[in-house]
């Protein structure tokens, strides 16, 4: 690791170095997902003079998976800005206003809206952000000092035509996303050898259907959406359809109401709060939360099975669970196999072959640290798994904390707060917090108490259940808990959701 002393006098420039054109910005959003794009657009409230540079061309969310059909998993309310501004313009009901579909959505009488809708939704909002740039990549970040106030200069390259630029900002938000995860004993391969990452399903897809063995592997929403999609299609193409997973079985995601509570900034505050240790032994534990899959898909994916078993035929279908795939080999034969998988039945130890033309990887994302962040690694705190240390604001931590910029981060907090990170119900709540934290004002006003359940134990009972336990018998009572504040009395009944 660099020495932290040293790299701040090697990243902060002299002021003699060239100034960018321009006053500084207030804030650079760096990757414009949702996230960043929801914040792009609450900020319209404030004076934050903002800029947000995306590589793409335009805006675009997991185009390789908006498949015929497929919907988002979360209520419409979670578009951009509803969760914290209900009437703002660029909700998703005045997209169907200005689209002429108001009454075409009130008849469909659905609460989950359709993703390629969604991914439209969004470009039309970017379209309507003037701080929005896309085709712009941010090359590099640096902490430089002008005046005697540091800033960030970050490097913008034209994706076009290669041109580069210099801006200057007082403050960063991170929104570069996730990337697909390719497990170690499957990485090395692409397209060309037949395997293929679900998140590049449909650019693929003819090669898909063309082929005469095809595998998926994964167990999350995104392994079901694409067997769905090959199997709907296999008695047009006939090619054989296998489905893999190391799971215990092809099951649902939570879906409970009391269960998606914990998508909610009371269950986040919860989290937080806890021992980094108990973190990452809880987070283990939350798969169906938000890995596995709905129950719809697993539905439509049995009644294709079914209809195909009509009049007495076996779908060509294989479908097995606990078993692991440690390595792939390229081993072309007559029948047009040209992988061989050596994969392993976790619960019986036994190892087997499984050949196919296509394997697709449904092995889910990875956060990876953008690499225009490297001159600015040795600056800030890691855990001891390399892992952002984020503060409750979503924060990064400098090791230096008299450093005064801040870099906020979208959907990289996974570690410090909890399943909820990645849902796009709450980054309304989590960009409300940013912007009130870049204006120093309450611009948009957070609630304390969301849900009906209570996570934990809140600081007031845990006092009072200590002195009951110590001082319970000589005081001669029961040792119920009780509260020092109506407030706290109200938080400790069941129900509050207070954190």
């Amino acid at each position: 690791m660099i020495n932290p002393q040293s790299d701040e006098q090697e990243l902060l420039r002299s002021e003699q170095a060239d100034v960018p054109e321009g006053e500084p910005y207030d804030l650079l959003g760096i990757g414009i997902g949702p996230f960043n794009l929801g914040l792009a657009a609450l900020l319209q409230k404030t004076d934050v003079k903002a800029v947000f540079c995306e590589r793409k061309p335009q805006f675009d969310w997991h185009s390789g998976m908006l498949l015929e059909g497929t919907t988002l998993q979360v209520p419409f309310f979670a578009d951009l800005v509803t969760m914290a501004d209900p009437t703002h313009p660029l909700s998703y009901l005045n997209y169907l206003h200005e689209h002429g579909r108001l009454y075409h959505f009130y008849f469909l009488e659905r609460f989950h809206i359709p993703r390629r809708e969604y991914n439209h939704y969004c470009q039309w909002a970017a379209s309507k952000l003037p701080s929005c740039r896309f085709g712009s990549e941010v090359a590099d970040v640096r902490l430089v000092e002008r005046g005697g106030v540091k800033l960030f200069e970050a490097v913008i390259r034209d994706t076009a035509s290669g041109a580069a630029h210099r801006v200057l900002a007082r403050d960063l938000v991170l929104g570069v996303g996730s990337v697909p995860h390719v497990p170690r004993p499957m990485s090395g391969f692409g397209i060309t050898e037949g395997v293929l990452h679900a998140a590049d399903y449909l650019k693929h897809r003819e090669r898909c259907l063309s082929a005469c063995k095809v595998t998926v592997i994964g167990s999350g929403q995104s392994a079901g959406e694409v067997f769905l999609d090959l199997l709907q299609e296999q008695r047009n193409y006939g090619y054989r359809l296998d489905w893999l997973t190391r799971s215990k079985g092809f099951l649902p995601m939570e879906y409970s109401k009391l269960g998606l509570e914990h998508f909610s900034p009371d269950y986040t505050s919860y989290f937080y709060n806890l021992p980094a240790a108990v973190k990452d032994r809880v987070r283990a534990s939350q798969d169906l939360l938000y890995k596995g899959i709905s129950a719809k898909t697993i539905a439509d994916i049995y009644d294709q099975l079914y209809e195909a078993g009509v009049g007495g035929g076996q779908p060509d279908v294989g479908l097995l669970a606990l078993t692991e795939v440690e390595g792939i080999q390229l081993a072309a034969g007559e029948d047009a196999a040209q992988c061989r998988l050596t994969c392993r039945h976790v619960e019986q130890d036994r190892t087997f072959s499984h050949d196919s033309e296509i394997v697709i990887l449904a092995t889910g994302y990875r956060h990876a640290v953008p690499g225009c962040l490297e001159p600015l690694r040795g600056l800030l705190a890691w855990d001891e798994q390399e892992r952002f240390e984020v503060t409750e604001d979503y924060r990064l931590v400098w090791k230096d904390h008299e450093v005064a910029n801040r870099i906020y981060v979208q959907n990289g907090e996974l570690h410090t707060h909890g399943v909820g990170a990645p849902d796009l119900g709450l980054g309304a709540h989590r960009n409300s917090v940013i912007i009130n934290g870049l204006t120093g004002q309450t611009v948009y006003p957070l609630r304390k108490r969301n849900v009906f359940q209570q996570f934990g134990l809140q600081e007031a009972e845990h006092t009072a259940a200590a002195a009951a336990e110590l001082h319970g018998e000589a005081a001669g009572g029961t040792g119920r808990t009780g509260a020092s504040t109506p407030e706290a009395a109200g938080a400790a009944g069941e129900g509050s959701g207070k954190t």
